[in-house]
């Protein structure tokens, strides 16, 4: 199931960002910002009182630093939408595929965050570079 909710959120990631520019070349982009966390959270708490099975109360337990999943979220919503606005969504979404690859093998490689520690072979290093070159090509204008 791991692997079909990737798909989808690379997918959702994908309409979203090129969604949420165009709204924010009609109505600006931090209201779009807004907008679209506003919308966010009322469907979430919709999905909370009918499915929500966890308790608000252990969030004194969490370390604070993950609390910042929100902040995250409007600053990757601005990035996303200035990105396309400036690559274009191909372009953009790959580079993005790319630093969130390399930011993952790290976090892996050094076990942070309470991430299994995974050792980081050369053929990692080579499929990353193999990426990056990809973009390179594909951005080249021969």
């Amino acid at each position: 199931m791991g692997l079909i909710f990737s798909i989808i959120a690379g997918i959702c990631m994908s309409f979203q960002g090129v969604f949420n520019t165009r709204v924010s070349e009609k109505i600006g982009l931090w209201e779009t910002n807004a907008f679209v966390q506003g919308t966010a959270l009322i469907l979430t708490l919709i999905i909370l009182l009918v499915v929500g099975n966890g308790n608000f109360k252990a969030i004194k337990d969490v370390n604070k630093l993950y609390l910042l999943g929100g902040v995250l979220g409007s600053i990757i919503i601005f990035s996303v939408m200035q990105g396309i606005t400036n690559l274009g969504p191909t372009y953009s979404i790959a580079t993005i595929l790319v630093a969130q690859l390399l930011t993952a093998s790290i976090i892996d490689s050094f076990g942070m965050f309470g991430a299994d520690q995974i050792k980081f072979a050369l053929s990692k290093f080579i499929g990353i570079g193999i990426m990056i070159a990809g973009i390179v090509v594909f951005k080249w204008k021969g």
